[in-house]
């Protein structure tokens, strides 16, 4: 379904509405606009909705970080991950710690967009790529 650019320009205008003095998203504020849009139902909601929900879904998460390590860090280090996530990208990042031992060593960290992958298993599918690439 293609969204009209009405649908995003009130998409646009409702989202920040969703904020608050200090641009940041108010998560229940939003949710009140969208129960309204879904029963007030105007014109084009549906593509209104869709791109709303989009614009929520990618400012959630900008306050999301998700560290993935090998094997669980010790108290000393993820207390360090916190302290370096929260100095770059502010005190209203939250922090989740996940444990995947297909990535051999090293840590995976993702905030919003931004993803830093010093893993072992990159590393390897990299030095691989260049070892088979002509």
């Amino acid at each position: 379904m293609k969204i009209s650019r009405e649908s995003r320009k009130t998409a646009r205008r409702l989202f920040r509405l969703a904020c608050d003095a200090n641009e940041r998203l108010v998560p229940a504020r939003a949710a009140e606009i969208a129960d309204r849009l879904v029963a007030e139902k105007p014109r084009g909601f549906l593509g209104t909705l869709k791109e709303f929900t989009r614009l929520v879904r990618i400012e959630l998460s900008h306050h999301r970080a998700r560290v993935v390590s090998a094997s669980p860090l010790d108290a000393a280090t993820a207390a360090q991950f916190a302290a370096d996530i929260q100095r770059r990208f502010g005190s209203h990042v939250s922090l989740e710690f996940a444990v995947d031992p297909a990535l051999l060593g090293g840590v995976r960290v993702q905030v919003g967009n931004d993803v830093w992958d010093g893993t072992l298993r990159t590393r390897l599918e990299n030095l691989k790529k260049q070892i088979t690439t002509p």
